[in-house]
């Protein structure tokens, strides 16, 4: 599944990209944001991967939002203006789509995302800080993570390791294949097996509260 949000301060720019991807099965809208500020917040909780994003907004503009991301995902700017088509491409955005956009051209650019996402090697280790030594962890074995002070409890089939890292920090690495549901949990996608408006259930069992604001996004876990 394809996570996305739509940044735009037009109403109706939401519509019309809403009713476009309505013929994709793989692609979930995770949120609506109507400010890059508001963006931002959501962006940082979660693992996102394509942005459809405008450029002229108040307060913040789509570039300045890019630009502010330490590893931003995938940009798909939606502008009435072609005058910013360098500027974004010179930013690595995987396309430009002039308003008003048709479904044609929309799906140019999602081909666009999936061809990207192929590309795109995962790694199925990670590398954490536990004691006084770096140590590489299968993320297979991994079930889910929780935050722990400045630390995480990293819970596996056989046991629970404590690192030194946070939430944000460790979700940054996971490469969409984790997923927050908590403010202090993230879970294994691959491990979830069932989901309820107030829990995710592992498939070991254990059973993760899912934090109000993050409803949606347990939403595609299944």
């Amino acid at each position: 599944m394809i996570k996305a949000i739509i940044v735009d301060d037009e109403p109706l720019a939401h519509q019309v990209i809403l009713h476009h991807l309505e013929s994709y099965s793989d692609i979930k809208v995770v949120s609506q944001h109507f400010s890059a500020k508001d963006a931002l917040y959501q962006l940082a909780k979660s693992t996102i991967d394509v942005v459809f994003l405008d450029i002229n907004m108040p307060e913040l503009s789509g570039l300045e939002l890019i630009q502010s991301l330490a590893s931003p995902p995938q940009i798909i700017i939606v502008s009435a203006y072609e005058e910013y088509a360098l500027a974004g491409y010179e930013l690595n955005v995987t396309d430009y789509l002039l308003k008003p956009v048709s479904a044609q051209r929309l799906q140019q650019a999602i081909n666009k995302v999936r061809e990207r996402i192929s590309q795109t090697p995962k790694s199925k280790t990670i590398t954490l800080k536990v004691d006084r030594e770096k140590r590489k962890l299968s993320l297979d074995t991994i079930e889910y993570i929780e935050a722990y002070g400045n630390y995480v409890k990293v819970h596996q089939e056989d046991q629970t390791i404590l690192a030194t890292t946070t939430l944000k920090q460790i979700l940054e690495q996971l490469l969409g294949s984790f997923t927050q549901i908590h403010k202090s949990y993230i879970v294994n996608n691959s491990r979830v097996i069932a989901v309820t408006n107030e829990h995710v259930e592992l498939d070991t069992g254990d059973k993760i509260k899912i934090g109000k604001s993050f409803k949606e996004h347990s939403k595609v876990l299944l």
